[in-house]
């Protein structure tokens, strides 16, 4: 089978990348002929359909006028992706189109080329941006849901692009062009990878009858658990608001013996940094960007890790990759996150944005080895069982062929 699979970038740039990749190695492996639809940019990996791939357009950097302006018809619909993957449908007659992100970058203006061409086309959400304008139910440093009911206005209101009434409006206006043409029901089904995910977009009534959940999965067999440690606990991921990570620094401020690393990179960076010298925490070590075995390694001497967002997640990789590495994770109740952990079988929950909670649930673990070594045996057995690839493998597999056959009719558990 020749499968389409159309995502903004073609490098690993986070956890969403992560996945499309491993699976595309798991669908080539079974015979797929993967053909990859993207964003041109000197950090993709290499292959011959890049002649195809739209522009690169790099929206965190200052763009000139004349970019901006190219911009805003590119957020609406990009003619130079309906014309590119137009090209490369006829080239290389794909059976199945498999879409994954492609707001702004990509537009869906390649979604009525595709239907207009006869592909059934399932898109996997890694996001909300179906619902929500800054993708995430987050401004104002908390959750929000203002936009519901389609007053996607609040937007504007809240500044919620980059603290820009410019940037917002235009997203504002990209949501409500897009709703109005109804361009992504040219989708036949949609993947979400959290049952959160599936019943808050339920909640909004959005595509309620095309919505199928598929967690995430992961390679167990690439990663060797340790269930032994060093005296240290780690956070990693992307350093920005969202993500909680200054609640962690106020959580650990509250006991200097608590050692913490931290490892990745993002605009909240320095002033993280600025906090920790503040506050004299000499037991937050920021490790900087870190990949491959050194970054496996700072993992799997930890005894446990910390994900304390304060955002609604969808399905964490980063939880799987800590069990499959035989981790305990202490993770905030929120999102797609609690669906993850089994409280005080394979990890800990606490309450988003409550340094004490988090403190409290830290100082339990630190105070019992013993239990840090049963939760990350715990976990590693978890992502096994029920993250496997052969399980994923299958769930994609019965999407894919109910399409084929024109049968959307899906009941997957």
């Amino acid at each position: 089978m020749k499968l389409l699979v159309v995502n903004k970038f073609y490098f690993l740039r986070g956890g969403s990348e992560r996945y499309i990749f491993e699976l595309n190695k798991v669908l080539e492996k079974n015979g797929f002929t993967v053909i990859p639809f993207s964003m041109k940019d000197e950090k993709n990996f290499q292959t011959k359909y890049s002649q195809y791939f739209v522009g690169n357009i790099d929206f965190q950097n200052k763009l000139s006028l004349i970019d901006r302006l190219r911009s805003v018809f590119r957020i609406l619909y990009s003619f130079e992706a309906r014309k590119n993957i137009l090209e490369l449908i006829e080239n290389a007659k794909p059976d199945l189109a498999h879409i994954h992100n492609i707001a702004h970058q990509i537009s869906p203006s390649i979604l009525p080329a595709l239907k207009k061409r006869g592909i059934p086309v399932v898109q996997t959400l890694h996001d909300f941006k179906l619902v929500c304008p800054s993708y995430l139910f987050y401004t104002r440093g908390k959750p929000c849901e203002e936009c519901k009911k389609n007053k996607f206005y609040k937007a504007i209101v809240n500044k919620c692009i980059k603290n820009s009434f410019s940037g917002s409006f235009l997203i504002a206006m990209e949501m409500y062009f897009h709703k109005m043409t109804k361009i992504y029901n040219n989708i036949d089904i949609f993947i979400t990878p959290s049952l959160f995910m599936k019943r808050k977009l339920e909640e909004f009534g959005i595509y309620t009858n095309k919505l199928v959940h598929i967690p995430n999965f992961v390679l167990a067999e690439s990663f060797s658990p340790n269930y032994d440690f060093e005296d240290y606990f780690i956070y990693f991921g992307r350093l920005s608001e969202e993500k909680g990570v200054m609640t962690l620094l106020k959580a650990v401020e509250r006991n200097w013996k608590i050692k913490l690393l931290i490892v990745g990179e993002g605009v909240l960076e320095d002033e993280l940094k600025r906090y920790a010298e503040k506050k004299g925490l000499k037991n937050v070590i920021f490790k900087g960007y870190k990949s491959g075995s050194e970054f496996q390694n700072l993992i799997r001497n930890a005894m446990f890790t910390i994900l304390p967002s304060e955002c609604y997640e969808n399905c964490p990789i980063s939880i799987l990759e800590s069990f499959a590495m035989g981790k305990p994770v202490i993770g905030a109740n929120i999102g797609g996150i609690p669906e993850l952990i089994n409280e005080g079988s394979d990890g800990l929950l606490f309450e988003s944005g409550n340094a004490a909670d988090l403190n409290d649930k830290i100082i339990y673990l630190l105070n019992d080895p013993c239990k840090i070594k049963e939760m990350g045996r715990r976990g590693r057995e978890k992502v096994e069982k029920l993250y496997n690839v052969e399980l994923h493998y299958q769930r994609i597999m019965n999407i894919y062929q109910k399409l084929i056959t024109n049968n959307t009719s899906l009941s997957i558990q």
